[in-house]
């Protein structure tokens, strides 16, 4: 099997989604450490001169611990109101954090007309590329405070293989409480073996993804292979791994083992 992980060390623009699970708690509350760690590590790739796009879960159960309230609401207003109350908190730890380091943070909320329409989509593309210019690091969300549906781009991990097209990134690391892509469910069955690495997205490989992972967030590996899907076929680099310490991060660039590699698919 070719050495595709060898590759990865000489990815220049990588985009990283965070799940809701990596930067908080089961409380709901803010896992600090985590996110002190994530801001170290995105600072010290971005030091190297690489270019780095954060796409960030979590808006929402942010909000709805700032609230107070016990359970993340059912009804769509309540959730955008969660959402607008939880960004602004994230992007305050965000900016605080990344700013130890030397960075500023420029925030960039999506929703599906900006990627449908043409003049919209150069935009946003002119954005990223000019705050990359600038040093800055873009932290990427969906904008659930106007979104009418939950379902506008299905959750994040679809958003960041969307990001990662639209920029044309050599890799997109997704970070969630999944290890990666197992031969069968781990949890059920205790000869699942992980997946190191998957050269083609063909029907094996989707009967082996199972159903959603962590309670607060909304993917599971079956989101994950979508958004490798859109990624990989769009030239870049995939890896899912594990969260729970955002160090990975660096072994995965350095070429290590860690998660499932997605191959890249080359152009037709």
């Amino acid at each position: 099997m070719k050495n595709y992980r060898e590759r990865l060390k000489d990815a220049e623009t990588i985009v990283i989604k965070v799940g809701t699970s990596t930067i908080t708690y089961e409380t709901g509350k803010l896992n600090l450490g985590h996110l002190e760690k994530l801001a170290f590590v995105i600072s010290d790739i971005r030091n190297l001169g690489k270019k780095v796009v954060l796409v960030t879960s979590g808006a929402i159960g942010v909000g709805v611990n700032k609230l107070g309230l016990k359970e993340k609401p059912g009804v769509m207003s309540e959730k955008q109101a969660a959402a607008a109350i939880g960004q602004c908190e994230l992007m305050h730890i965000y900016n605080k954090m990344f700013s130890k380091y030397g960075y500023v943070v420029g925030q960039i909320l999506l929703t599906r007309e900006e990627i449908d329409f043409e003049e919209r989509r150069n935009n946003v593309i002119n954005t990223f590329s000019k705050l990359l210019e600038y040093n800055a690091i873009p932290v990427v969300n969906e904008n659930d405070s106007i979104a009418v549906e939950e379902i506008e781009f299905g959750d994040n991990d679809t958003l960041s293989a969307i990001v990662s097209k639209l920029i044309g990134a050599d890799l997109l690391i997704i970070l969630s409480d999944i290890d990666g892509l197992y031969s069968a469910d781990p949890r059920t069955d205790p000869e699942a073996k992980l997946i190191p690495v998957v050269e083609e997205i063909n029907d094996e490989v989707e009967k082996s993804a199972g159903g959603a992972g962590s309670g607060r967030g909304t993917g599971g590996m079956v989101t994950k292979l979508m958004a490798a899907r859109i990624a990989t076929q769009a030239g870049t680099d995939v890896v899912v791994a594990n969260g729970g310490n955002p160090c990975i991060i660096q072994d995965i660039i350095s070429g290590q083992d860690s998660g499932t590699l997605f191959v890249a698919q080359p152009s037709s």
